[in-house]
C-alpha cells in the first residue's frame, strides 16, 4: 500500500531526480528515456514500479477532502437561527417546561435533518453522474502491455496512447505517428496541437511539442510516451489543488448570515427589554423568563431552514426534469440571483469541433471547387490517421474520388508542416499538397489562374499573404493548397515538393452552436449580462462573437490584466465583456472583481483551466461531458451543454428565490408585529397576553401553513430580473409592515378588554385565534405585488393550507386540545369581530404595499 503523498513540492523535487525541465530542453527521446530509468520497449519492472509508487505516491491530482456525514450534519447547527432555537429550548427545559422544549427541539431536528438528507442525496446523485478522467492506462511493464489503474502510474512508466485517450500524467513523447492533442481543457485553445518525439530547439515544457499534459486528450494518431511527472507535481494538480481549499461564501450564504444576525440582534434586544419589564412588574423570574424565551421563539422564523430545504428540494427536482443537476441546494438561490454569467468560449459558445468553412481561390473567389477537390483528395488518400483538419475536410464531402488511385504519399512532419499525396486520375499523375501557408508559399513557384499555371511574381505572392493575414484575422485556421503534374512512377519524396502550383486556401473554424444565438437572446431578456472569458485569441473570439450577434463592449487581454491593480480591474470588468488570452489565475481575478462590485456571478466552464473559476463564482456551472475536475468544482451540472437549458434553470432559480422571500417577508413582518404586540401588552395587562406554550403553538401552526409556499406561483414580473437577499430590504419590510400588524392587535386588545370584558383565559384564547388567522391569511396580500386573486393567483396548496390552519385555530377552543393549551371557547360575537378585523387587515396591507414597493426596490433590481 503506497503511503499518502503529502507534499507537492517534495514530490516535484523527487520526480525531477529523473528528468528536470532543463534536461527536457536538450535531450532527445532515447536519452530522456534513459534518464528516466526506463526503456521504450521493456518499460519498468513490477518491482521498480512498486518502489516508485511507494516513494512518490499515487497518481492523484488532488485528494478529495470529503467531510464525514456526521460532520456535515453537525455543521447545520452553526446557523444563527438554529442557535437561537437551541438556546431557547435549553432555557425552556431547565425552567420546567419539557413540552415546550420538546416542541422547539423537534422543529430543529426536522429542519436540520431534512436539509442534511436532501443535500446528501443530491451529492450522491452527482457523484454517480460524474466519471473519472480515466480509470485505466495502457503501460509496458516488464516488456508486456497491460492495463493498470490510473492512480498506480509512476515516473518512468511507458504508456501507449491512441485516438480518444486521455493523457494520464505528464509525459515525454518517445515516438509518435500523426499525433494531435487537444489541450483546450488546460489552455482554452480549441485547435488541436501537433506533437512528436523530436525536441524543439528551445522552450519550456509548457510550450513544447514533445511534452504531453495530464488531462489533455488525444484527438488523432498514436504515441509511446514516458511518464515524467505524476499526481500532485503535474500542472493539472496546480489547478485541481485549488478545488480542495475552502470555498468562498456565495452571495446567498452571505445574505443568509446577515439575515440571521439581524434576527439575533432584534431577538436579543426584545427579550432583554421584555424580561426586565415583566420582572419589574413582579410576575416572577421564571414566568418572565419563560415568556421572554417564548417571544424569542415567536420572533425567530424557526422553520426557515425547513422551508428553505423544501423550497430548494422542489426547485432541484423540477430542474432535474429539465436536464439540470443540482449538487448544492444553496446554489439554486444564487442561480436565480445571478446577474452576470461568465463563460468560456470553447465548447460552450462553440461546438469544440473543427469545421471546414471556406475554400478560396487565388483571386479571392469563394467556394472554389478546384480548391475543395484538391484538399479533399489529399485528405482522403492519406494512409496515416488523419489530423482533425483532415477529418473536417473529409466530413465536408462533396467530391467524387472514384476516378483516382493513390500512388504515393509523402507524410506530414512538423519540420515541413505539409503533407502530399500522388494520385493517378484522368490519364495522368498529380501531386496534391496542403499545409501551413508559409510552408506552401516556399515551395510554390506558380499560381493557378483558370486552370493554367502562372509564374508566381512578388505582387501575387504579396496579395496571397494579405489574403492569408485577413483570414487569420477573422479567427480562421488556414491551410494552403497546391498541386503539380508529375511522372507516373514509384517513389516520391520531400524533394518532389517544389515548383508547385498554388491553388488557394482552405479555412477552418470551431463554429458557434446553433442554439447559442437564441440562448444569448433569452439570457438578455432575462436581464443576465454575458461576459466571455477565454484562453483563446482575441481574433478568434471576435469572430465567434460576431457570428453569434454578441455585441462586444470592450476587450481586455490577459497581458493587460497583469498590469492592472485591483481598482483598475474592478473598473475594467464593468466596461469590457470579452477577456481573451487569459489563464486560470486571471479568470479568478476577473470573477473576484465582479463579485467585489456587488454582482452575483455565475461561471460556466468544462475544462481543467475553468475549474478554479467555477469554484470562485457564486454559482459554478459545468456540463456532463466536462473534465472530472470541473464537475467536481461545480454547484450545478447541465446534462446538455446548451445555454437555453441554463436560462431555464435561471428562471427556475428565481421562482425558488421568490418563494423563499415570501416566507421571509411573512415571518419577519407577522412575527415581529405579534411579538411587539405581546411585549407592549405585557406592560399594562395584569396577566400574560399569551401563554408561552400558546406562542409556540401559534408559531408552529403558522409555519406549517407556510410549508405550501414552495408550490406557489411566482409572478412573471418578479422572475424577469435577478434579485438577491438584501438584509436592508428585509429590515425595512419588517419595520414597515410589523407595526400594521401590531395596530390591529392593539385594536383587538381594546375590543377584548372593553367590549368583551375578557379575563386572562378568554383574552389569551381570542388573541391566539386572531393572531393565527391574520398572519396566516395575509399571505394572499404579501405573496404578490399585484392585486390578489385577480392579477396573481396563489397555488391551490397555498390556499388549502392557509384556510386549514385558520380553520383549525378557530375551532381549537372547542376541541379536546383546549385543555392542555388552557383555552376557553369565545362568544359568537367574537367571530363576527374576527371576520371584520381580518378583512380590514388584509385590505390595509394590500393598499399600503404599493406605496412600499414604489419607494423601495427588491434585491438587485437594476
Amino acid at each position: 500500500m503506497a503511503r499518502p503523498h503529502r507534499d507537492r513540492r517534495e514530490a516535484g523535487r523527487g520526480q525531477d531526480d529523473f528528468l528536470s525541465d532543463d534536461d527536457a530542453l536538450v535531450l532527445d527521446a532515447s536519452e530522456a528515456a534513459r534518464r528516466l530509468g526506463t526503456d521504450a520497449r521493456l518499460g519498468l519492472g513490477e518491482e521498480e514500479a512498486s518502489r516508485r509508487l511507494e516513494r512518490y505516491g499515487p497518481n492523484e491530482a488532488a485528494p478529495r477532502r470529503k467531510r464525514s456525514a456526521a460532520g456535515t450534519f453537525l455543521s447545520k447547527f452553526k446557523d444563527p437561527l438554529v442557535i437561537i432555537l437551541l438556546l431557547a429550548g435549553t432555557v425552556t427545559l431547565f425552567t420546567g417546561q419539557p413540552l415546550s422544549a420538546a416542541v422547539i427541539y423537534t422543529i430543529v431536528l426536522i429542519s436540520t435533518g431534512l436539509t442534511f438528507f436532501q443535500e446528501h442525496r443530491s451529492e450522491r446523485a452527482s457523484e454517480e453522474l460524474s466519471k473519472k478522467v480515466r480509470t485505466m492506462a495502457t503501460v509496458v511493464r516488464g516488456g508486456a502491455k497491460r492495463e493498470v489503474p490510473l492512480s498506480e502510474l509512476v515516473p518512468g512508466d511507458v504508456v501507449h496512447l491512441s485516438t480518444g485517450d486521455i493523457v494520464p500524467a505528464e509525459c515525454r513523447v518517445l515516438s509518435s505517428r500523426d499525433l494531435f492533442v487537444n489541450e483546450s481543457a488546460l489552455t482554452g485553445e480549441s485547435m488541436a496541437v501537433g506533437k512528436s518525439a523530436a525536441p524543439p530547439a528551445r522552450g519550456k515544457p509548457a510550450d513544447r511539442s514533445d511534452y504531453l499534459f495530464m488531462g489533455t486528450s488525444v484527438v488523432n494518431g498514436s504515441a509511446v510516451a514516458a511518464v515524467v511527472r505524476t499526481g500532485r507535481s503535474t500542472r493539472y494538480a496546480e489547478v485541481a489543488e485549488k478545488l480542495v481549499q475552502r470555498r468562498p461564501p456565495t452571495e446567498f450564504e452571505k445574505g443568509s448570515r446577515r439575515f440571521g444576525y439581524l434576527i439575533m440582534r432584534v431577538t436579543f434586544a426584545l427579550v432583554v427589554v421584555v424580561f426586565i419589564i415583566n420582572a419589574a412588574n413582579q410576575r416572577g423570574i421564571v414566568d418572565s423568563l419563560l415568556f421572554s424565551v417564548a417571544l424569542a421563539v415567536g420572533l425567530t422564523p424557526e422553520l426557515l431552514p425547513l422551508i428553505l430545504t423544501i423550497n430548494l428540494t422542489e426547485g432541484a427536482m423540477d430542474m432535474s426534469r429539465k436536464g439540470v443537476i443540482v449538487k448544492r441546494l444553496e446554489a439554486i438561490q444564487n442561480y436565480g440571483s445571478m446577474d452576470i454569467l461568465c463563460t468560456d468560449k470553447t465548447g460552450t459558445l462553440t461546438q469544440n469541433k473543427v469545421v471546414l468553412v471556406q475554400y478560396v481561390g487565388v483571386r479571392g473567389e469563394q467556394r472554389s471547387e478546384p480548391v475543395l477537390r484538391l484538399s479533399y483528395i489529399n485528405s482522403y488518400f492519406e494512409t496515416g490517421q488523419r489530423s482533425p483538419l483532415d477529418g473536417a475536410i473529409v466530413e465536408h464531402g462533396g467530391v467524387d474520388v472514384s476516378g483516382y488511385q493513390l500512388i504515393e504519399e509523402v507524410p506530414f512532419d512538423f519540420e515541413r508542416k505539409r503533407v502530399s499525396v500522388v494520385v493517378r486520375g484522368g490519364g495522368k499523375a498529380v501531386m496534391m499538397t496542403k499545409g501551413a501557408p508559409e510552408s506552401m508559399f516556399g515551395v510554390s513557384s506558380y499560381y493557378d489562374r483558370n486552370g493554367s499555371a502562372m509564374r508566381m511574381d512578388p505582387e501575387t505572392l504579396g496579395r496571397l499573404r494579405e489574403m492569408y493575414r485577413r483570414m487569420s484575422a477573422d479567427g480562421l485556421r488556414v491551410l494552403g493548397v497546391a498541386y503539380k503534374d508529375v511522372e507516373d512512377r514509384q517513389g516520391y519524396g520531400r524533394a518532389d515538393e517544389r515548383d508547385l502550383v498554388f491553388a488557394g486556401f482552405v479555412a477552418f473554424l470551431d463554429p458557434p452552436k446553433e442554439s447559442t444565438r437564441e440562448a444569448l437572446r433569452m439570457l438578455r431578456d432575462s436581464n443576465v449580462a454575458m461576459k466571455v472569458i477565454t484562453g483563446d485569441s482575441e481574433l478568434v473570439t471576435r469572430k465567434v462573437c460576431s457570428e453569434l450577434g454578441f455585441e462586444i463592449t470592450g476587450v481586455v487581454l490577459g497581458s493587460e490584466l497583469d498590469k492592472m491593480n485591483d481598482p483598475q480591474l474592478k473598473e475594467a470588468v464593468e466596461r469590457a465583456n470579452v477577456f481573451a488570452r487569459t489563464d486560470p489565475v486571471q479568470k479568478v481575478r476577473i470573477i473576484t472583481a465582479l463579485k467585489a462590485n456587488g454582482h452575483v456571478v455565475g461561471y460556466l466552464g468544462d475544462g481543467v483551466n475553468d475549474a478554479p473559476s467555477v469554484r470562485a463564482a457564486d454559482v459554478g456551472i459545468s456540463v456532463d461531458n466536462a473534465v472530472d475536475v470541473a464537475k467536481e468544482a461545480a454547484d450545478i451540472i447541465l446534462l446538455k451543454n446548451d445555454l437555453r437549458v441554463l436560462n431555464q434553470g435561471v428562471l427556475d432559480g428565481r421562482r425558488t428565490f421568490g418563494n423563499t422571500m415570501k416566507y421571509i417577508q411573512m415571518g419577519v413582518s407577522s412575527n415581529f408585529g405579534n411579538m411587539f404586540s405581546a411585549a407592549g401588552a405585557s406592560l399594562f395587562l395584569p396577566f400574560l397576553p399569551m401563554l408561552p406554550l400558546q406562542i409556540l403553538l401559534n408559531n408552529l401552526l403558522y409555519d406549517l401553513s407556510e410549508t405550501a409556499i414552495p408550490t406557489d406561483n411566482v409572478d412573471r414580473e418578479y422572475i424577469s430580473r435577478p434579485r438577491k437577499l438584501d438584509v436592508r430590504y428585509v429590515r425595512d419590510f419588517m419595520v414597515f409592515f410589523g407595526p400594521i400588524s401590531s395596530a390591529f392587535d392593539f385594536l383587538t386588545f381594546f375590543v377584548l378588554l372593553y367590549l368583551f370584558h375578557a379575563g386572562d383565559g378568554l383574552f389569551q384564547t381570542a388573541w391566539f385565534i386572531e393572531s393565527v388567522v391574520t398572519q396566516t391569511l395575509v399571505i394572499f396580500a404579501i405573496r404578490t405585488r399585484a392585486t390578489p386573486f385577480f392579477l396573481s393567483r396563489p397555488s391551490l396548496p397555498v390556499v388549502l393550507s392557509s384556510l386549514a390552519v385558520a380553520g383549525f385555530a378557530v375551532l381549537m377552543p372547542f376541541t379536546p386540545l383546549a385543555g392542555p393549551f388552557q383555552m376557553v371557547p369565545p362568544p359568537p360575537e367574537f367571530y363576527a369581530f374576527l371576520a371584520v378585523v381580518t378583512a380590514s387587515y388584509l385590505i390595509v396591507v394590500d393598499l399600503v404595499k404599493s406605496r412600499f414597493y414604489r419607494r423601495r426596490s427588491l434585491g438587485t433590481e437594476r
